[in-house]
């Protein structure tokens, strides 16, 4: 796949990650973006560039979103 699809399908599933994930989110477009494609590489690599794909890409995307999170308010904590 193109690494140009890759991130088409990052910034499409990093926005859409970001408008499904609950809460407020300190981050702009330009780390959402970058958070999308490491999901969608996560998640959308084994199915390609199908519909299926795109889908998981947009879950691994919320699973990156969710970890991103997780250790930015540990860290704030700490």
């Amino acid at each position: 796949m193109s690494i140009i699809v890759w991130l088409v399908f990052g910034a499409a599933a990093g926005g859409v990650a970001k408008w499904a994930y609950p809460g407020r989110s300190p981050q702009g477009w330009l780390p959402t973006i970058g958070l999308g494609i490491v999901g969608s590489i996560v998640g959308g690599l084994p199915f390609g560039n199908h519909a299926a794909g795109f889908v998981f890409s947009v879950l691994g995307a919320v699973a990156v979103l969710f970890i991103y999170r997780w250790y930015e308010d540990s860290n704030a904590q700490a």
